[in-house]
This record gives structure tokens, sequence and C-alpha cells, in this order.
């Protein structure tokens, strides 16, 4: 009885992708791809709770390893992911 979403249920299509998909690709976050869902479907339930995360907010809200080392860029794209959302809100 529960709503599950899958990281292929972000997105309605390939041309309305959810902002951290386009975050993701605009910040060229992927490496070896092995933790990207993982970690965009965290970063989209952060969201979900906190449109405006900090980076501090972001690194205590997500646990998720990557052993690439992209913590970075995952960091600089949920930090847009979140601007392209409430940017989208105004719209």
């Amino acid at each position: 009885g529960k709503k599950i979403t899958t990281i292929e249920g972000l997105s309605e299509d390939e041309a309305h992708l959810h902002p951290v998909q386009q975050a993701w690709l605009e910040v060229q976050v992927p490496q070896c791809g092995y933790c990207q869902s993982g970690f965009m479907m965290a970063a989209a339930k952060l969201l979900e709770e906190n449109p405006n995360p900090t980076t501090d907010d972001i690194k205590n809200g997500i646990s998720n390893i990557c052993r690439c080392g992209t913590h970075p860029r995952i960091i600089k794209a949920i930090l847009l992911a979140a601007k392209l959302k409430n940017d989208g809100k105004r719209g």
C-alpha cells in the first residue's frame, strides 16, 4: 500500500528530467556510475524534505559512499538541483 519511486520514476521522460538528473548531467558527476542511482535517490529525498540544503545539510543528510571520490561534484550537483527545483517552482 505504499508508493515506491525508482531511479527510472524520477522523470516522466527524457524531455522532462528531474532537477537531480539535470544537475547530475550538467556537473558531470559520475565516474564509474556504480553508486549514482543511490545518490540520486537520496538527493531527491533530501530535496523533498529540505528544498534549500546547505553543504553541511547535504553532508549530514546523505550517508552514501562513492569509492571514486566524486563527493565534491555530488554536493555541487545537489546544490544545483535545489536551485533548478526552486527556480522551476517560480516559473
